[in-house]
């Protein structure tokens, strides 16, 4: 089994965003809330040694596309995760783009968000070539939702030759049981599962 080594990994959070994680969101993960300090603690080691962080966010619209079967709050009028639509939620103040990192993991400057309209990180977009000009050739994934766009970006990353590990403390699902499953489907042939404090005392060892 690999080890985690702080030269080489990166952080990747998947889909934190406004309609996945705030009160009231149309594709509201309420668990997804439960994981933002442990989110905030990985954020800040990783800032601190200066490793890559990047963040991912499904984008949906403005025309119809597969996705539309599966999730069909993706479209008019609900619009989910559509770029520029802006909502209300039940736990914060104001209106906010709907596509955006929730305000508390917001990215920095210089941190890589990276767009998708699939499930899949990986799939035509810009990450493989991202995590490969930072050096790394293992990455550190949390996020939502944890056997949808958390569970194929770790299948994604294994068939582009990276050694995954899924902080199981920083993903969250709507459905207890699939998000057991998936983790488990995952450690069984995709990668590794471990909590925040384990892959932390690691690169740190």
């Amino acid at each position: 089994m690999f080890q985690l080594r702080p030269s080489r990994t990166a952080l990747i959070v998947v889909d934190m965003q406004n309609d996945f994680v705030r009160v009231g969101a149309p594709l509201e993960v309420p668990d997804a809330r439960e994981t933002i300090d442990v989110h905030l603690e990985l954020l800040g080691w990783f800032r601190e040694q200066r490793r890559p962080v990047v963040f991912t966010r499904f984008i949906a619209g403005p025309t119809r596309t597969l996705m539309w079967n599966w999730s069909p709050q993706i479209a008019p009028p609900v619009c989910c995760c559509w770029p520029g639509f802006r909502r209300s939620y039940g736990d914060v103040e104001g209106e906010r783009d709907c596509v955006a990192v929730i305000d508390e993991l917001a990215p920095l400057p210089g941190e890589p968000q990276v767009d998708k309209y699939g499930y899949n990180a990986f799939h035509r977009t810009r990450l493989t070539d991202l995590l490969l000009a930072h050096g790394a050739d293992t990455v550190l994934i949390t996020g939502t939702v944890t056997q949808i766009c958390v569970e194929d970006t770790v299948r994604g990353a294994f068939h582009e030759g990276f050694q995954a590990a899924v902080v199981s403390d920083a993903v969250s699902s709507y459905a207890p049981d699939l998000h057991r499953a998936s983790l488990e489907t995952l450690a069984m042939k995709y990668g590794r599962v471990v909590v925040a404090q384990e892959a932390l005392r690691e690169m740190e060892g």
